[in-house]
């Protein structure tokens, strides 16, 4: 056993331990050349952070030579890793030079061999194997839906990057374009600006690299899936790439009713100055989606008992879909990007990232409203009378009007943005004392336009047990021919049209000082210029005049940590960050960003993070252990109100605190693990309304776990096969402030079997929710939206 265990414990050659990493992840390890932002990597081969680290332990005199002589460094790249160990991953971002390992703050990655496994198609399904991440769902006037999350339970559709600039765009994200996802935990607001309060989400997109790839997969399975994508890479020249990935999709979703998705995007992007000083990426990504948005179940108390549940908790059919035939989600989002990097010489290093989007977006949905009169009929003998209202703020009663039409309306939205970052990154000694500095702006504007439209003909009550979606026609006109059907905003009134902008100046800079080899400290700021503008205009003005609102507001953000590096395969460090959160933030992902008159507007909310933390990369860089301990408080939380949509402030503040650990890497050769859990303990600390004080906070588990393992048996066989799976799970959560509403746990186990012809092709079957578990996976106060049911899809693919 002894000898067993010695030798499983034995380092593995680089590139045979490459190779079973990615033979286990079905994926080659990303070419370090297509990414600007990994050029210390690029340029002297070796990983980033040493090279980054101005210890200089690692730096190549020969590769720093050519470049001082105008040429390029050789094309040959060494990467040292396995593709379950992300602590040396690059974050991929210029601000953050440093890999994961080095970085003092909590990351989680999901790699691509992960996604790979587990044939992950959104940004949603990624985010699954990272705890403290949840999915909520809002609503209102203006409405919001696609990708909404919560980081360690705090609203972060705001925070959502794509190479380090923010997607402003309100959609569900494919995966078809990622490399990486990583989840930046705690405030970052002197990295990333205005917002995250729990952290920030980064996608690292597929670019050009100087490796000839061509691949691509077809999936079909369960609820009528079937999904294609394409991915093709060509060098051609010595510096110069071109890529294109491309995705077509389209499926229902098992154990729900009427609910389809169809989705198709292509992203190409042609790479200049590969493995040189200058380095040029330009890319373009468009994605089109045409589905029906989902809002799920109400959430009601049954009479007698403490707190209520998802009506689908007391022997309502997790099928039931209480929308309408006229709802519609239909997306058309494009981003151009550009991505430029210069390293003069070996100390400092120039970038520039350049973003432009265009969002288009026709919205319709309804939400299930299951009201007092509609509780007592189901539960107390009288279920067929049951009656659900499909929007407004007033529940069907006894049924007797003709329906409803108020929130949320429909509405189509237009926006744009264009976003800038350029940055410095400096390594050089004064006397013994050796620096890091990270310096540049950030500019970046945002613009919404929305037009509501109403309904001539009510919304017809649905039967709780059995709900027909098919109401036919409602007579869809735009809101400034019914200003009648329009939805009333407190004191702004019903207006069918509104338009905003966000303008954001910011200004970075942060200096890690090494006193010694082992021992640094890091300290920055960030300081915003924030202007915003929200009007809205239209309707019956002499009732309600045209609202105008204008405000700039300027925030300063600090933070430090003290870093400690006994060698090269671990890190402990404590660190303190601030971030800031002003009104206006939620430009095109809030139905109402801002609301004139409401003195809790005047006070940004803000944020504070305590955390300390260990990271250690064992048995050769084989297996990725962290831990970090954590306090986050944030002050004049930000709340949704539960039927407009509104977002409000308040003078309320929360806190959490808790545990995080995670491993993940090569158990032995060919067995590949990655698992982590969360424990955490939420309050408000402090609140106006009575009944909040010191409950837990809105959608924050007490614990969460996630557990993924694959083994290949015989890889050089032709009988080699490949099978493991994992699980997910979340204990409740509380859905209101005053925690009378809660989402029961989720259990979700999942499976893989994958078998290999030769080196190209591959087969392979997963299975999701296997237990058939009734689990939630979108949030809302008094909402909750059933997974899928079990389901499986089988893979074939090739790679060449």
């Amino acid at each position: 056993m002894s000898r067993f265990i010695s030798r499983c414990l034995q380092p593995l050659p680089v590139m045979t331990g490459l190779a079973l990493a990615a033979s286990a992840a079905q994926a080659a390890t990303p070419d370090p050349t297509t990414d600007p932002h990994r050029a210390h990597e690029r340029l002297d081969g070796q990983r980033p952070t040493r090279d980054a680290r101005p210890d200089g332990t690692a730096k190549h005199a020969d590769a720093d030579k050519v470049l001082a002589d105008g040429g390029h460094a050789p094309e040959t790249v060494t990467v040292v890793g396995h593709g379950f160990n992300t602590l040396h991953e690059p974050t991929g971002l210029s601000r953050m030079p440093q890999d994961v390992l080095h970085t003092p703050q909590q990351i989680n990655v999901v790699p691509q061999a992960l996604m790979k496994q587990q044939n992950v198609k959104s940004l949603d399904e990624a985010l699954r194997n990272v705890p403290g991440v949840t999915s909520s769902i809002g609503e209102g006037a203006g409405g919001m839906n696609g990708d909404q999350f919560l980081i360690r339970g705090f609203q972060a559709q705001n925070d959502i990057y794509e190479d380090g600039l923010r997607d402003f765009g309100v959609y569900s994200r494919d995966a078809f374009n990622l490399e990486t996802v990583s989840v930046i935990k705690g405030p970052s607001s002197e990295v990333f600006g205005n917002g995250t309060t729990g952290g920030a989400i980064n996608m690292k997109t597929k670019t050009a690299g100087l490796t000839d790839r061509y691949a691509a997969e077809f999936s079909g399975g369960s609820g009528s899936y079937y999904r294609g994508t394409l991915d093709f890479n060509k060098r051609l020249d010595s510096g110069t790439a071109l890529r294109i990935t491309g995705m077509g999709s389209e499926n229902n979703i098992v154990g729900r009713d009427f609910l389809y998705s169809h989705r198709w995007g292509i992203a190409p992007s042609i790479a200049f100055g590969l493995g040189r000083r200058t380095t040029l990426i330009l890319q373009y990504m468009h994605q089109q989606e045409n589905s029906i948005p989902d809002f799920g179940v109400p959430v009601v108390k049954k009479p007698g008992a403490a707190f209520g549940a998802p009506i689908t908790e007391y022997g309502i059919r997790r099928t039931n879909f209480y929308g309408t035939n006229n709802d519609q989600n239909a997306t058309n989002d494009n981003m151009e990007t550009a991505r430029f990097s210069f390293r003069l010489n070996k100390h400092i290093t120039f970038y520039d990232d350049l973003r432009g989007g265009e969002y288009y977006r026709t919205f319709a949905a309804s939400k299930a409203t299951c009201d007092k009169t509609c509780v007592n009929n189901y539960f107390l003998g009288n279920p067929n009378a049951a009656l659900v209202a499909r929007s407004g703020p007033v529940g069907a009663g006894n049924g007797m009007g003709p329906g409803t039409y108020m929130a949320p309306l429909p509405y189509q939205q237009t926006s744009w943005s264009v976003q800038n970052v350029g940055s410095m990154v400096a390594d050089f000694d004064t006397g013994f004392l050796k620096h890091q500095i990270v310096a540049g702006f950030d500019i970046e504007r945002v613009n919404d336009v929305r037009s509501q439209s109403t309904y001539l003909k009510a919304k017809p009550y649905a039967n709780l047990v059995n709900p027909n979606p098919y109401v036919g026609n409602l007579d869809l006109v735009p809101g400034e021919a019914n200003p009648g059907g329009l939805v009333t905003l407190g004191s702004l009134g019903a207006k069918p049209h509104s338009n905003g902008y966000g303008f954001d100046t910011g200004l970075f800079f942060f200096d890690q000082i090494w006193i010694t080899k082992w021992l640094s400290v890091k300290g920055g700021f960030r300081w915003d210029r924030w202007q915003t503008s929200y009007n809205l205009t239209g309707g019956n003005v002499a009732k309600f005049p045209d609202v105008h609102f204008h405000n700039v507001s300027s925030v300063f953000n600090p933070n430090v940590s003290l870093v400690l590096t006994p060698d090269e395969h671990q890190t402990y460090y404590f660190t303190w960050a601030n971030s800031t959160t002003p009104m206006g933030m939620y430009v095109t992902n809030g139905s109402v960003p801002i609301r004139p008159g409401t003195n809790s507007y005047a006070s940004p909310e803000k944020a504070n993070l305590y955390e300390v933390g260990a990271k250690y990369s064992a048995f050769h860089d084989r297996i990725g252990f962290t831990a970090s301990l954590f306090r986050l408080e944030k002050g004049n939380a930000l709340n949704a109100d539960p039927v407009t949509g509104e977002i409000l402030g308040s003078s309320d503040r929360q806190r959490n605190q808790g545990l995080e650990l995670s491993v993940g890497g090569m158990i032995m050769r060919g067995w590949n693990v990655s698992a982590t859990y969360a424990l955490y303990d939420s309050d408000t600390t402090s609140s106006a309304t009575a009944a909040n004080r010191g409950r837990q906070v809105q959608y924050v588990p007490h614990n969460q776990a996630t557990l993924w393992s694959v083994y290949e048996a015989f890889p050089s066989k032709p009988y080699n096969i490949a099978f493991g799976g994992g699980l997910t799970w979340r204990q409740h959560v509380w859905l209101d402030a005053a925690n009378t509403m809660r989402a029961p746990a989720n259990l979700d186990f999942d499976a893989v079997l994958s078998h290999h012809f030769n080196d190209h092709w591959k087969i392979a079957m997963n299975g999701y929710n296997l237990a058939n578990r009734l689990n939630y996976q979108s949030l809302f106060s008094n909402r909750a939206t059933p997974s899928a049911g079990r389901t499986f899809m089988g893979q074939l693919s090739f790679t060449y």
